[in-house]
């Protein structure tokens, strides 16, 4: 997908969240004065774009402190933003290719997320781009809770060609794990992602599971898992900032990826998790296709948001 392809669709992706922020921005400066009536009205609308309460907070108080010449014209507000917005995303972004880098032995990824996040899909998307970039890649089936999970990776292998270390449904994860670090290390693979179950009705299950996971394939290599992905649903809204926190309670959360922004009116809520946690943000996912999961861009993403033509990307795709 060329780059203009994939801006493209990330301006389709943030279309109903940009649609309604910049709805709103044009209603409340429309000329009128920025003052504290505008700025309230500001801030309750980048909250009602999932911003976060915190965040919206901080955005409209910057917003307050700039010099805009008389009335407020609303796309210098909207330009004003993304700048701010960009720069607290900036920080956060990081290139796919981190997540390859070159290591002795297999670099494990250990992927989790609630069920429905679009975990396994991420999985299949992330693979093959890593397979594109020249690298050998394996996959490992450790959610065996649910048959369809096994089911899905099996056939995201085929669809992009990489082998996939599956057991059947209720074998122990740990088991699938241990056997894949075994298979990825013999075989020389550069990279080996394992899927891991995303149930929250019990915690203290998930959790033990987890960490017997992790405990198994330091026997392996003691240093990994060498990344924690978390895949978490744009359409949840703030319910993403929760999951951060649970996730990140069980194990040592590494980095984000953000799925079915094409889906949500909550696009905003990538502004609000990188202002509250400070996590990587390695990609963002737009649509089905393998293509469609991309490295997450800062100003390209925060300048969609804002509903503006999206300048250079301050980082290039892969």
């Amino acid at each position: 997908m060329s780059e203009g392809s994939w801006l493209s669709r990330l301006r389709s992706g943030l279309s109903q969240t940009s649609s309604r922020l910049t709805g709103d921005i044009g209603a409340i400066f429309s000329a009128r004065r920025i003052d504290a009536a505008t700025l309230s009205e500001l801030e309750d609308a980048l909250i009602m774009a999932d911003l976060g309460v915190a965040t919206a907070a901080k955005l409209a108080a910057d917003i307050g402190a700039r010099k805009f010449p008389g009335d407020a014209d609303e796309t210098a507000v909207r330009e004003a933003l993304a700048e701010n917005i960009a720069s607290l995303l900036a920080p956060v972004a990081r290139p796919l290719s981190d997540l390859a880098a070159p290591r002795d032995g297999p670099r494990v990824i250990l992927v989790a997320g609630v069920n429905g996040t679009g975990k396994t899909t991420t999985i299949g998307k992330l693979a093959a781009r890593f397979k594109e970039d020249g690298r050998t890649v394996m996959l490992a089936a450790a959610d065996t809770f649910r048959a369809a999970a096994i089911d899905q990776l099996r056939l995201w292998g085929e669809r992009v060609d990489v082998p996939v270390v599956a057991q059947h449904q209720g074998s122990d994860p740990a088991a699938v794990a241990f056997d894949a670090m075994e298979q990825a290390r013999d075989a020389g693979a550069d990279i080996l992602l394992i899927d891991t179950a995303g149930r929250l009705h019990n915690k203290s299950d998930l959790m033990a599971e987890l960490e017997k996971i992790i405990r198994v394939i330091k026997k392996v290599d003691g240093d990994a898992p060498h990344d924690v992905l978390l895949v978490l649903d744009a359409t949840t809204g703030q319910n993403a900032h929760a999951q951060v926190e649970t996730f990140s309670g069980l194990v040592n959360v590494t980095g984000l990826v953000v799925t079915k922004l094409d889906g949500s009116a909550r696009g905003g809520v990538i502004v609000g998790l990188a202002d509250k946690f400070g996590m990587p943000i390695y990609a963002i996912g737009v649509g089905e296709g393998v293509d469609d999961l991309r490295p997450f861009e800062a100003t390209a993403f925060a300048r969609n948001l804002l509903g503006l033509d999206a300048a250079t990307p301050d980082q290039p795709a892969e």
